[in-house]
This record gives structure tokens, sequence and C-alpha cells, in this order.
């Protein structure tokens, strides 16, 4: 599976109305430098020490909202 990955804070850049709220980025212990991946069906995971966990996902045009916002293609 491919994914992009970014921090906090770029991901609550992403974020829309009707996905996970920048608060409850908070509650499942994402901050501004915790280090989250998107796949490409959208899915949110965040790094823990060692695993990943999935706390979400985006929907509608995330994929060009992704791009734009990081710079980065899938990977």
């Amino acid at each position: 599976m491919k994914f992009i990955e970014m921090t906090g804070a770029t991901l609550e850049q992403i974020i829309n109305d009707g996905e996970i709220h920048a608060s409850d980025l908070m509650a499942v212990g994402v901050e501004p430098a915790t280090i989250v991946r998107v796949n490409q069906h959208g899915d949110i995971e965040v790094r823990r020490p060692h695993r990943w966990d999935v706390i979400g996902g985006l929907l509608g045009n995330f994929d060009e909202r992704i791009r734009k916002t990081t710079g980065f293609d899938w990977a």
C-alpha cells in the first residue's frame, strides 16, 4: 500500500468538515510534530513507538488536498 507521510500540523491543515476533528486528533495523541501517514483509501495512521494505529479517515478530494499541501506523491 502507498502512503504520504506528514506531521500532525500538516494533517490539521488538510482536514475538512465531516472528517476527524482537530480536537479528536489531540485525544488520540496527535500533536503538531507527530508523524502520521495517509493511505490511498484515506485512512489516517499515527506512528506509535512499535506500530502504526488507524485513527480515522479522510473523505472526498483528499488525494488532491494531500499532494497540494505536502508536495509529496504516493510512495
